[in-house]
């Protein structure tokens, strides 16, 4: 049975073939039985993401963002949710009202994917007192915003040049956090010290660090928002030293989990995106 008109959703980027954002959401869409709802990948860049957002009509539901288009879209919009705006991404654009009423509302559902994702090697309610981030991208200024709701306002920042983390330190003063930034190269030595660690490298840009880490001893929780490959060198040394390790992948779910909600009034079907997720992977494996 059909739900309504046909509304329509998508996830941008460039490139963005690789996305796993449609196998998430239409997963979402058949359990919660959505047959008018459809979800598409389109590959656009920086210059095409003003012409494409002009062109959105009223079956839009909402876009999913990818990079680089996290910041470009932010002057796009007329409203910017405050974690947004404090993190400085945007990874969700909201369509709401219709004609000239209509309003596009920027949200950030990687901070939620983050904090669920890390509650599950925490535990539930378990706070946060020391914590690492390695990488300085757009991704850690989310990171640092979950570390905060988690309970830890002072993480240290492992980066491969202090020169380029200027962003991160500006999205750090909007949110109050205060880190303390450290070479990449002193990571592996202290990470055993953090009860939770989150990496936001690039693929096997962490390796060096999983090297490095051979014969420690960790106790804490670790996130590597990279899946390529499946588990990451990181992962595994992390988890051979002792940690508990939890997939980069459950932080990509949950963050689709809260857009679904965000863009349909309906909770996220957890399981059946899981479930569509682990085999999206398992039939093609990262590149």
């Amino acid at each position: 049975m059909s739900d309504g008109p046909l509304r329509r959703a998508a996830v941008l980027g460039h490139p963005v073939g690789h996305s796993l954002s449609p196998a998430l959401h239409r997963a979402a869409y058949a359990a919660l039985g959505l047959d008018g709802w459809a979800y598409d990948a389109f590959d656009v860049t920086e210059e095409q993401l003003p012409a494409f957002v002009a062109g959105l009509d009223a079956t839009w539901a909402g876009l999913s963002l990818t990079m680089p288009l996290k910041q470009t879209v932010i002057p796009l919009l007329d409203h910017v949710e405050p974690l947004a705006q404090v993190v400085g991404a945007v990874n969700t654009v909201l369509l709401q009202g219709s004609g000239s009423a209509r309003t596009l509302v920027g949200a950030n559902t990687d901070v939620y994917g983050l904090v669920t994702a890390l509650g599950e090697g925490l535990g539930a309610g378990e706070k946060v007192g020391s914590a690492a981030v390695l990488g300085a991208g757009a991704t850690a200024a989310s990171t640092l915003a979950a570390l905060a709701e988690l309970g830890c306002t002072a993480p240290v920042v492992y980066v491969r040049a202090l020169a380029r983390a200027g962003g991160l330190m500006r999205a750090a003063h909007r949110m109050g956090v205060e880190p303390v930034f450290r070479p990449l190269d002193e990571a592996a030595a202290a990470l055993g010290r953090a009860d939770a660690v989150v990496s936001t490298l690039p693929p096997r840009a962490a390796d060096p660090v999983a090297a490095a880490l051979e014969g420690a001893s960790v106790a804490g929780v670790l996130l590597d928002a990279a899946y390529d490959p499946r588990p990451t060198a990181l992962s595994v040394a992390w988890a051979r030293s002792g940690g508990v390790a939890v997939p980069g992948e459950r932080m990509l779910l949950h963050q689709a989990v809260e857009q679904v909600r965000l863009m349909t009034g309906r909770p996220g079907p957890v399981d059946a995106m899981a479930r569509a997720l682990e085999e999206r992977l398992e039939a093609a494996p990262p590149a």
